[in-house]
């Protein structure tokens, strides 16, 4: 008696003719593979390091597969960057909880040299800033340069401890790519909400 040659067995066990081991039809099914490719538009194309507030060395591709909100600022900043954490913290809490998993708050240091991982986790914790869905990142001077430029942010350094610079904060969808820009301080976000959730829910 022969075994029954193409047919398809939906459930494991045992051939019913030779008793072999059945291998179901899901276990031969290839997994979708996510698509490794980035636009010449995305964030995720630089290929600088940063360290993070934990200690951790990472390139922006690894940010990839969440909504990104992103702003530039200097932790020892006395004017501007204040207001931009507190129009981040605002933004975050206007967005639903169930989105948390799906974004990413990104604060970029412009002071490498003084904004060291050990300072960044000290101002994220004062500012209530430490969960997971926020990071903290510190660059070369270089790396931080290539940022700014593609952002659009200026900044230079005014004094030994102060910098002037642009007040932005810019949204990048999950392939790194720029969506939407904030500009000022303490402005109306209902704008950059609606395009974070709009982002999320593509």
């Amino acid at each position: 008696m022969k075994c029954e040659g193409d047919k398809i067995y939906y459930k494991g066990g045992s051939c019913p003719v030779c008793k072999m081991d059945l291998m179901t039809l899901t276990s031969l099914t290839a997994e979708p593979v996510e698509s490794e490719e980035i636009s010449e538009e995305s964030i995720f194309n630089l290929t600088s390091k940063w360290n993070t507030e934990e200690g951790n060395s990472i390139e922006l591709k690894d940010l990839k597969g969440k909504t990104l909100v992103m702003v530039m600022i200097y932790t020892t900043c006395k004017a501007a960057c204040p207001r931009l954490v507190a129009d981040m913290r605002n933004i975050e809490k206007q967005i639903p909880e169930s989105f948390t998993n799906d974004m990413q708050y990104v604060l970029v240091s412009i002071d490498p040299k003084t904004d060291t991982p050990t300072h960044l986790k000290a101002f994220a914790m004062e500012n209530f800033m430490d969960g997971d869905h926020w990071t903290f990142l510190q660059g070369t001077e270089m790396g931080v340069r290539e940022f700014a430029n593609v952002l659009a942010v200026k900044y230079k350094q005014i004094s030994p401890m102060a910098f002037s610079h642009s007040n932005i904060i810019s949204v990048f969808n999950p392939q790194g790519e720029l969506v939407h820009q904030q500009e000022g301080l303490g402005v109306d976000n209902k704008e950059t909400v609606e395009k974070i959730i709009e982002t999320v829910n593509k």
